[in-house]
């Protein structure tokens, strides 16, 4: 289990603790009372008082919607009721002999603190009290209400599987579980929030993943100090290297079939209760730019599609500010045609090119972000309605210019280009530094903020991983997966950035 890998806890979270740490006595009312002090008030926590045998007093607590009410009627109270063989209940085994004999629940567990209790019973388990014994006993009583796996929303592939993570801890392990049939797959879970407690998990296949990032990214889980930890993008900047840093250091994915190859290239994942999300770490850039289906359709494709996802990329961050820069400084490096064009359009639109950008792209910011608040089928109505509205009024009113709606238009499509979603609010962010770079000094300024990033982008790290591997450090020998995907048949040996035990995947 994690929770124990994870030894030293904060003196905070420690201290809270202590105050549950109470020993048993045997005593059924003492404890009764003991547990009442702690959850007493809350309305959701159900008590209920039998006899054992119609003679040994008993109380069972569980928490109303967390566990399965008929499970605990059918599988513990029943039997324990109708037990009959009193006798055994001055014996030392005689938990042992419930568990065996009586109560048909499968997992059960016994507890002599109630610090170390509370935990699983607030996870849904259910707590036993019985008279003059002296350890608590846990029933597994769980029930998940969950939605039914679909298909992915944020990351839709043309061919590949259809299923999705869901909200839900186990269900996401057992889809792991049915691609990799692998003993050496190896599931920790452990606890989060010094309040909420909320579990994960943490993946690995024993063999392949480097160690040093498995006890890297436990020692960084360990050191989480908060509250609450609600989903997978909380605990990601929690635990990432560097939070200043626009660009993702960690990847983030809802597909089962994208998880799973990161686990069998060396990485480490992460799952959360209560989100469908799973980090993956370590990363470098360039696998910010993979999909999925590039595995699954021929290489030539593959290739093309990851081509024109490296030019989107350069289209969504440098085209407006280019277009300022022409427009604004170096007119003399278009062609006369082509200059003349644009002047032609720029006709009477009282702006110059950096606001003009400026109104538009915040515009366009706005419809995007306006059509994801909105219920889907009028989102998906106010982004083209109002696009095509806004654009056409504008050019209309003589505001912008025509070729500026068509500058605005293809960044953002060119935006959606990129499967990472976060790497894409990355580009977002710096097109707005491109272009007041290009309103400042023209091309020039363009050029020293790129070098600026590239600098950036070579000192940075993921979990101790080079990020712009392999162009920095230069490995030519790994550029089989990087521009292009080559067949399958030569990538035979894993990520060497991710330092795997088991180079090879085949031969």
């Amino acid at each position: 289990m994690l929770k124990k890998l994870f030894s030293k806890l904060h003196s905070d979270e420690v201290r809270k603790e202590k105050e549950y740490e109470i020993k048993f006595t045997g005593d059924i009312d003492e404890t009764v009372q003991s547990i009442n002090n702690i959850v007493g008030e809350s309305d959701d926590i159900i008590q209920r008082d039998f006899l054992i045998g119609k003679k040994i007093r008993a109380t069972l607590f569980f928490v109303d919607g967390l566990c399965d009410s008929a499970s605990i009627e059918q599988d513990v109270i029943r039997p324990l009721i109708y037990f009959t063989d009193v006798k055994r209940y001055d014996q030392k085994d005689f938990l042992t002999y419930l568990q065996e004999e009586v109560v048909t629940i499968s997992e059960l567990t016994t507890e002599t603190s109630l610090e170390k209790a509370m935990l699983p019973f607030l996870s849904g388990e259910t707590i036993l009290i019985i008279d003059g014994i002296k350890e608590l006993i846990l029933f597994e009583t769980r029930q998940f209400n969950e939605r039914s796996i679909s298909e992915p929303e944020s990351e839709i592939v043309v061919r590949g599987p259809r299923d999705g993570f869901v909200e839900t801890l186990h269900t996401n392990i057992l889809q792991i579980r049915r691609r990799i049939r692998d003993p050496n797959l190896t599931v920790q879970f452990g606890a989060l929030g010094r309040r909420a407690k909320s579990d994960f998990a943490l993946l690995y296949i024993k063999g392949v993943t480097n160690q040093r990032y498995i006890d890297e990214m436990r020692y960084r889980i360990s050191c989480v100090d908060t509250d609450q930890v609600v989903e997978t993008g909380t605990l990601e900047q929690l635990i990432e290297d560097n939070v200043l840093t626009v660009f993702p250091q960690m990847l983030r994915t809802e597909r089962p079939d994208k998880t799973v190859a990161a686990l069998m290239s060396g990485q480490v994942v992460v799952l959360h209760d209560g989100s469908p999300f799973s980090l993956m770490a370590p990363i470098t850039f360039h696998m910010l730019f993979r999909s999925p289906e590039d595995y699954y359709d021929r290489w030539q494709i593959s290739s093309f599609t990851r081509l024109l996802r490296y030019l989107a990329a350069f289209l969504a961050m440098f085209l407006p500010a280019i277009y300022i820069a022409m427009v604004s400084y170096h007119q003399g490096m278009l062609p006369t045609l082509m200059a003349i064009s644009i002047a032609g359009s720029r006709e009477g639109v009282p702006f110059p090119g950096f606001i003009e950008a400026i109104v538009m792209e915040i515009t366009i910011e706005l419809l995007r972000e306006a059509g994801v608040r909105l219920p889907r089928a009028v989102g998906q109505t106010i982004g083209i309605v109002g696009g095509l509205v806004i654009g056409d009024a504008a050019v209309r009113a003589g505001i912008v210019s025509p070729i500026m709606v068509i500058v605005v238009a293809l960044t953002a499509i060119a935006s959606f280009a990129i499967p990472a979603y976060n790497v894409t609010i990355a580009f977002r962010l710096l097109r707005f530094l491109m272009m007041l770079s290009a309103a400042t000094l023209g091309l020039y300024g363009i050029v020293i903020v790129y070098i600026f990033i590239n600098i950036h982008l070579v000192g940075l790290r993921s979990f101790g991983t080079y990020y712009t591997s392999p162009f920095a450090p230069y490995r030519y020998s790994e550029w089989l997966d990087m521009f292009i995907r080559a067949p399958l048949s030569l990538m035979n040996k894993r990520f060497p950035e991710l330092k795997p035990e088991d180079k090879n995947k085949s031969g």
